[in-house]
């Protein structure tokens, strides 16, 4: 698949097999996302691989921070908050890190870690993978941040869930370029 192709068939595949994936794909994935752009080489992002027991500890860990921001919370948000992390076989946590040279710009590093995480989802596409971009409140929260060894003025940006789609699904109707262009001359 050539890189335009994988560009606009990606799409967010929320529904993948529970069939692990093989730690080269995986690789490959991490790899295509370490090429990204990033201003003085600093390469700001961190990825955070969890497979297996890994997610299910997240899991508790989500639902134990949810409990701390949203006390009121009933078993059943719990439930659905601890299931996040296992609806796909491997999540990548990435994070922006806080490089040591002066002159790096904190949103320059943020837009790098970005385009590290969509060269992995257009990784995971021409890879025949499904993959989906999310964050929500559990990536801002301290408890998970500390669980992943972030520290807490880190940005965790994303958590990719990659998996083998269970079927094959179609990129939805985008808005063209032109409806968000303005051209100047």
């Amino acid at each position: 698949m050539d890189v335009l192709e994988a560009i606009f068939s990606r799409h967010s595949v929320s529904k993948v097999r529970p069939d692990d994936l093989p730690r080269e794909l995986v690789e490959k994935l991490l790899s295509a996302g370490a090429q990204a752009p990033n201003h003085y080489r600093v390469y700001p992002w961190r990825f955070i691989v969890l497979r297996g027991a890994a997610r299910s500890r997240l899991g508790e860990v989500m639902a134990q921070s949810l409990k701390n921001r949203v006390p009121e919370c009933n078993d059943a948000a719990m439930d659905v908050e601890r299931a996040r992390p296992l609806r796909a076989p491997v999540l990548i946590a990435v994070v922006v890190e806080r490089p040591e040279l002066q002159k790096a710009v904190e949103i320059e590093n943020i837009c790098a870690a970005a385009a590290a995480v969509e060269n992995m989802l257009l990784a995971a596409r021409a890879l025949g993978l499904g993959a989906m971009w999310r964050t929500g409140p559990a990536a801002y929260d301290p408890m998970v941040k500390q669980f992943l060894g972030v520290d807490s003025s880190q940005h965790v940006i994303a958590f990719v869930y990659v998996g083998y789609p269970l079927a094959e699904t179609v990129p939805p109707d985008r808005l063209s370029f032109a409806e968000r262009t303005v051209w100047m001359e």
